[in-house]
């Protein structure tokens, strides 16, 4: 999974897609996360990041995490499979 080129994220957490105009504001964890897929980490790699830094456990871990690829799905913010073979 792939953040769009295009989307902008400011150290403060906010979120915005120039196409749309929509903006997101993120936690510091949403932050990481996105930092971490802008690196091109594989989910493993960031469930081992997020687990090393965070006092939470792989369940949650799951949960939250695929509720916020959802969302980015959801608003068009990654790429799809696609766009990253072009």
């Amino acid at each position: 999974m792939k953040l769009r080129k295009n989307i902008a994220v400011s150290e403060a957490g906010l979120l915005f897609n120039p196409v749309t105009g929509e903006s997101f504001s993120l936690n510091p964890i949403g932050i990481e996360i996105l930092s971490l897929l802008r690196e091109e980490k594989s989910d493993e790699e960031i469930r081992s990041a997020i687990l090393s830094r965070y006092n939470t456990d792989n369940p949650t871990f799951e949960k939250d995490y695929q509720d916020f690829i959802g969302i980015l799905k959801h608003n068009n913010l990654l790429e799809s499979h696609e766009e990253t073979k072009a």
